[in-house]
């Protein structure tokens, strides 16, 4: 029994740390990450007007109501079941009064493209407003 421990003692110490599972486990995410990116970029390809406009500081809580209008004047939202289908001015009111109605203190945003009419744009507030919106922003892209 004395010599186990004589040997055990002469063995010096191993302050090494092994990092290799932490290696493995960083390159999983690194990959989980790289595959899931794209995924996570959805909406309409809108050409927003630029402007000088000061941000608006987003809502932490919840995603905010988007209302899309393209050049061509389609109508998309972002909530729904397909984000990328355009919707007509009924499924656009009933989704929206849905969705506020869940959460009412959800920010609204109407992104157009710019070079649409603006009364287009004026439909698209007044059927978030009748929706239950009380406040319709417009989006824009910051002037460069």
């Amino acid at each position: 029994m004395a010599r186990y421990r004589n040997q055990r003692q002469k063995r010096p110490l191993m302050s090494e740390m092994n990092v290799v599972p932490y290696i493995d486990v960083m390159l999983v995410l690194l990959v989980i990450f790289m595959i899931t990116a794209p995924l996570l970029t959805t909406g309409v390809e809108v050409d927003l007007p630029n402007t000088d406009a000061k941000p608006v500081e987003p809502d932490k809580q919840s995603d905010p109501l988007v209302l899309s209008i393209n050049g061509e004047g389609e109508w998309f939202l972002n909530v729904g079941e397909s984000t990328d289908t355009p919707v007509d001015k009924a499924t656009a009111l009933q989704l929206s009064a849905q969705a506020l109605q869940e959460n009412p203190n959800r920010g609204v945003m109407v992104a157009a493209d710019e070079n649409i009419n603006y009364g287009l744009v004026m439909e698209a507030m007044v059927t978030l407003q009748g929706a239950g919106a009380e406040k319709v922003q417009l989006m824009s892209d910051p002037a460069s």
